[in-house]
């Protein structure tokens, strides 16, 4: 088949006392929606907002980095982004909770990478990307076991936003005439359990097989899978 892939290219101490909390917008003192006031005001406050869940995500992510899941605290978190234990009990009253999020945004930011890409591009590098994650690595090294919940039972929100970017890659390439007609939800759902096994499962198979080998027959796996 003339490539998929070309084709579709065409298209811790407890901190100070008098440490931040995450903003929230006054709902009483809020401009009326719909007006230029209310709108930049909307604005600004969920950006303060995002800054400090950033802020937050940044910190667990050092401490995962640096003891791994089962040895994060709240305290050491909350430590690291110079807030209030109480500031991170409000939105994350366990550390799983607060790790599950960081695992979104950090395997969607890579994802995201290559939103615009085909599925078997995106697939592909996507695969490669998270496979060289630190955080990634770190997870499966010292506390594999919190995978297995998404692996087993059910998806996570990282699933979905992934899902949600390789069915818009399907529907791209069929559109394109270089992806087999279909449901896209069920192409892109077959195409993330075949992409998930192969970072997942992909170690055991290093030795003769090298990294680019893998990717390599992922490539032609799902070249075939979407062909026309």
């Amino acid at each position: 088949m003339t490539s998929i892939r070309h084709n579709a290219s065409r298209e811790g101490g407890d901190p100070p006392s008098g440490s931040g909390s995450l903003p929230k917008p006054d709902p009483g003192s809020a401009p009326v929606p719909g007006t230029a006031v209310g709108t930049a005001a909307d604005t600004a406050a969920n950006t303060a907002v995002d800054a400090v869940l950033d802020t937050v995500l940044d910190a667990a992510r050092e401490v995962v980095l640096a003891v791994g899941v089962r040895r994060t605290t709240l305290t050491e978190v909350a430590r690291r982004a110079g807030l209030s234990r109480m500031t991170i009990y409000r939105r994350w009253p366990d550390v799983r909770g607060l790790v599950a999020d960081l695992m979104t945004r950090e395997w969607v930011l890579v994802a995201g990478r290559f939103a615009t890409e085909d599925p078997v591009t995106a697939a592909v590098a996507t695969v490669r990307a998270l496979r060289g994650h630190p955080l990634w690595r770190k997870i499966v090294e010292v506390d594999p076991e919190l995978l297995l919940p998404y692996l087993l039972k059910r998806r996570g929100a990282s699933h979905e936003a992934m899902l949600s970017l390789v069915e818009s890659a399907v529907a791209r390439g069929q559109d394109l005439g270089v992806v087999r007609r279909g449901d896209p939800v069920r192409l892109a759902g077959a195409i993330m359990l075949t992409a998930q096994s192969f970072l997942l499962s992909g170690p055991t198979m290093l030795v003769p097989l090298t990294q680019d080998d893998l990717d390599a027959e992922l490539t032609a796996l799902l070249e075939r899978y979407l062909r026309p």
